[in-house]
């Protein structure tokens, strides 16, 4: 017997994700969905960012992790709203699981909502959470092989922050490289080489963060 699907199998998702986004417009506020491999450092980086951009703008982080509330904790000790969901063995956030969570922010009183995916460099990219932009975090000790490896990530996401370059003295990596293989992929990419840990490119990072939220507005 031959089957044929015509319903698309994220439609409901895709639906839950509408409702964000008409949400996150009203409010002006600007949604980030932080994607990358466990350990690239994006809670670091979450971190630094609060650190520097707090003053000037009200921030909030949804964390999608597997179980634990550690780095919604750390994301609190900074001061900012932090929001935990724990999936239980689901490999990446979905549109509906950010819905839930809303009630518990009050998006009129957020300017920035940074959400920070599962770490994984597969299922994430594929679901649409009614964000503004989709980020990816690559670190320097993953190696040269991974943008080629998981092309979907990077064909899915306009802004590429290549972390922990204070370790390309001590590793074999390439940023042309790493450049040279995101265009092929994704010419419409940018990347930004930096370290949360030394705050090396930091300021690129936030500029650019200044820039969407400045055109999220005007919309």
């Amino acid at each position: 017997m031959k089957v044929t699907l015509r319903t698309d199998v994220l439609t409901n998702n895709n639906k839950a994700a509408d409702f964000n986004r008409e949400l996150f417009q009203s409010t002006n506020t600007l949604v980030v969905n932080i994607m990358s491999s466990p350990g690239a450092g994006k809670t670091t980086l979450l971190e630094e960012t609060v650190r520097a951009l707090a003053r000037k703008y009200r921030i909030a982080v949804i964390e999608g992790d597997l179980a634990t509330e550690r780095d919604a904790d750390r994301i609190r000790a900074m001061g900012a709203r932090a929001v935990q969901i724990n999936t239980h063995g689901g490999c990446h956030l979905d549109a509906r699981m950010i819905a839930a969570t809303l009630g518990e922010l009050d998006l009129d009183e957020i300017d920035l909502l940074f959400i920070e995916n599962v770490g994984n460099l597969v299922c994430p990219s594929g679901y649409d959470l009614g964000q503004h932009h989709k980020v990816a975090v690559l670190s320097v000790p993953e190696g040269n092989d991974k943008i080629p490896k998981y092309p979907q990530i990077f064909m899915r996401t306009e802004l590429v922050l290549l972390n922990k370059i204070d370790l390309l003295p001590y590793l074999d990596f390439s940023v042309e490289e790493a450049r040279k293989d995101l265009s092929e992929i994704n010419p419409e990419s940018m990347l930004i080489p930096l370290s949360a840990r030394t705050q090396e490119g930091l300021h690129e990072w936030f500029s650019w963060i200044e820039g969407a939220y400045a055109k999220c507005v005007r919309q």
